[in-house]
């Protein structure tokens, strides 16, 4: 299977609906960011689509999703994991933390979980490292503390000051942070990335 047959069988095994809000749900179709309270959205499907396209997730490897918000990402990159992978969602609202890990929970994807960010700390720093990091939410400059929770060769998609970007961190015996393989792939708005 290509990457993006791989990613659109993910997205016709979790459908948008069941990780909106109700009030929302009848938008679900619709390739428009949608607001899901607390100043957060779901994202724009065609957006979430060509991020993954970009993470290229292979069954097996461990996620970090940041930003997970409603669990639509969390649950889609567990499609794409399998159940010998594992994803681990992170969100800084609390009522959004509720909201995700119960959509993550009923999901059937029992390899994933969706928990609340670590204060003042960007990802999962005590679970790393991560073979893909997702990053839903914009960020002001290249958020090196990620990249280093990347493993050796591990890929991270992060929009930056309005830019995608596909990281590639480096293998050893480089400098794997500061010689990390940095692309950009298109311009993109989101909500800001906070933390750190």
């Amino acid at each position: 299977m290509t990457v993006r047959d791989r990613v659109d069988a993910a997205f016709a095994a979790q459908p948008r609906t069941r990780f909106l809000p109700e009030g929302a749900r009848y938008a679900a179709d619709v390739d428009a960011p949608l607001q899901i309270g607390y100043g957060q959205t779901n994202s724009q499907p065609r957006t979430v689509h060509d991020m993954l396209m970009l993470l290229d997730v292979r069954r097996g490897m461990r996620v970090l999703d940041v930003g997970a918000g409603s669990g639509w990402t969390t649950a889609l990159l567990a499609e794409l994991t399998g159940p010998e992978g594992s994803v681990l969602g992170t969100e800084i609202v609390p009522e959004l933390v509720e909201f995700g890990a119960g959509n993550v929970a009923g999901a059937g994807v029992p390899w994933a979980r969706l928990v609340s960010a670590v204060p003042r700390a960007l990802g999962a720093p005590d679970e790393a490292p991560f073979d893909r990091i997702l990053v839903s939410a914009m960020a002001h400059g290249l958020p090196r503390e990620l990249v280093e929770q990347l493993s050796p060769g591990g890929v991270m998609v992060v929009p930056v000051d309005g830019t995608m970007l596909r990281v590639v961190r480096g293998v050893p015996p480089v400098d794997a942070v500061a010689e990390a393989e940095v692309t950009e792939h298109g311009e993109y708005r989101f909500v800001p990335l906070l933390g750190g």
